[in-house]
């Protein structure tokens, strides 16, 4: 497919791309990419800094804070926490299944590394806290965004007998 075709898709990307990172890195601020750089030159005087605040406020046990959040949903702060985990990371699954050969474990995979690299940026930059579990709930968003595209375009056609709608986008596991 040219690049021409393809440009629209990317253009989408790139915008999904641009709200991803202003809402895990920026939150509700603006996004100044000349502060990013300025902390990133200052990162080797800030390494114990850096190191300190990882050790104090990084969650590495899996499943803990997925834990706190599924026992207080009903406080709105948990919930969106819990849910928005989840749905900021089902167009990048979507973009999987229509746009690359991934499967499903893919498409899981793909979103579990940008969150990594994006929750390593909140630690790195100190502009948040580094959760493992929102790096489970993300993969998971991205796998909910491969399943619900492929199930939706199992709908239209009929499918032989044995054959998984979570295959690759022609039906391939690959």
């Amino acid at each position: 497919m040219t690049i021409r075709k393809k440009a629209p898709m990317l253009m989408l990307l790139a915008a999904y791309l641009y709200l991803l990172v202003k809402i895990i890195l920026f939150k509700f601020g603006p996004v100044d990419l000349r502060l990013l750089g300025e902390q990133l030159m200052h990162i080797p005087e800030r390494a114990e800094s850096i190191r300190g605040r990882f050790a104090a406020t990084a969650n590495l046990t899996p499943f803990q804070s997925i834990r706190q959040n599924l026992h207080h949903l009903q406080s709105s702060h948990q919930f969106i926490n819990f849910t928005g985990n989840i749905a900021l990371f089902i167009p990048l699954g979507w973009f999987a299944r229509q746009e690359t050969r991934l499967n499903a474990l893919g498409a899981a995979v793909m979103s579990a590394a940008a969150s990594l690299l994006l929750e390593s940026s909140q630690a790195l930059f100190m502009m948040g806290t580094f959760d493992v579990d929102d790096i489970i709930l993300n993969g998971f968003g991205g796998l909910l965004g491969y399943a619900v595209l492929a199930a939706a375009a199992s709908l239209g056609r009929k499918r032989p007998a044995g054959k998984s709608t979570l295959a690759g986008p022609e039906g391939s596991a690959g």
